[in-house]
């Protein structure tokens, strides 16, 4: 059976209206149509939808079942409509974003909610993940956007610099290489278990927060994330490099500290948003980007 969706508008403005005269003219329809449509619907459904005895009509117990359900359909059917409209407009049906877990993710989410507040149509999905498994997934899934610490560029990518990223050296005040006295050398960290954070490409490998970074030790732990090689470092598990802004307040709370590494205990690097070109950019994405772009 084929669901007519004006008649059941038209059901819909009878009732709310309280006669076929006050529904037509609301429809801006004659009387008679807004009749046929509702008996033609009675009709489909092999119900009586309308008590027509009185001088008001009203709704059977039939009817108020139909309409219930119907008043629903309406509703979905106006919303597909407007995303029609939407959609036709310029805006993506889709947007797939992967962000490295070592950038912050606030200022993706903040800008996705942007997105929300201002009523965009389109469904954004957002994949963390880590190291060359950023690039892999971007590339795997067709994805539209990656932010990313480093890449492979290609003619397919268009890329745009963020705001840096510094990254601090830490280890736990209870850590045998916090109680040295003096710079620490390459010797002494590599006598220790270093942590790190797996690459989430098919390849995997390591992050020192950045391949060149490693230290080379035998003994690596390998996490999930950067939550939880956070948490290992407060509990003394190891040593490892950080972003900053995941750990200023537990060594500002002297929770960790920064090791006095004679090779440096602090490098920045610059991050990138990346797009790809395989497809022109829509609405959404042009706007994503804007915002993404502007928080750095």
């Amino acid at each position: 059976m084929k669901l007519d969706l004006e008649a059941l508008a038209a059901l819909d403005a009878v009732v709310s209206h309280g006669s076929f005269a006050r529904a037509a003219e609301s429809l801006h329809k004659v009387t008679s149509a807004v009749s046929y449509q509702v008996k033609k619907l009675e009709e489909q459904l092999s119900l009586t939808l309308l008590d027509r005895s009185a001088y008001r009509v009203k709704l059977t117990p039939a009817g108020e079942a139909v309409l219930a359900e119907g008043r629903r359909l309406l509703r979905q059917a106006y919303q597909l409509e407007a995303l029609a409209q939407q959609l036709a407009s310029g805006w993506e049906a889709r947007l797939l974003v992967v962000v490295d877990g070592i950038l912050p993710l606030a200022d993706t989410l903040q800008a996705l909610k942007t997105l929300a507040d201002e009523g965009v149509p389109t469904r954004v999905q957002l994949k963390i993940e880590f190291l060359r498994g950023v690039q892999y997934r971007f590339e795997k899934e067709q994805a539209d956007l990656m932010l990313v610490k480093a890449y492979e560029p290609s003619n397919q990518m268009q890329a745009e610099p963020l705001k840096e990223i510094e990254c601090v050296l830490c280890v736990a005040p209870t850590h045998a290489l916090a109680l040295l006295s003096g710079p620490v050398s390459l010797d002494d960290l590599q006598a220790h278990v270093e942590l790190s954070v797996q690459d989430s490409s098919e390849r995997g490998g390591h992050d020192g927060a950045g391949d060149s970074r490693r230290f080379g030790g035998e003994r690596v732990f390998y996490l999930s994330g950067f939550v939880a090689k956070r948490q290992a470092l407060l509990m003394g598990m190891g040593f490892g490099w950080m972003p900053r802004y995941l750990v200023g307040e537990a060594l500002a709370a002297g929770q960790l500290l920064e090791l006095a590494y004679a090779g440096g205990s602090r490098f920045r690097f610059t991050p990138w948003l990346v797009q790809s070109l395989d497809r022109p950019a829509g609405r959404a994405r042009q706007r994503l980007m804007q915002l993404l772009a502007g928080s750095s």
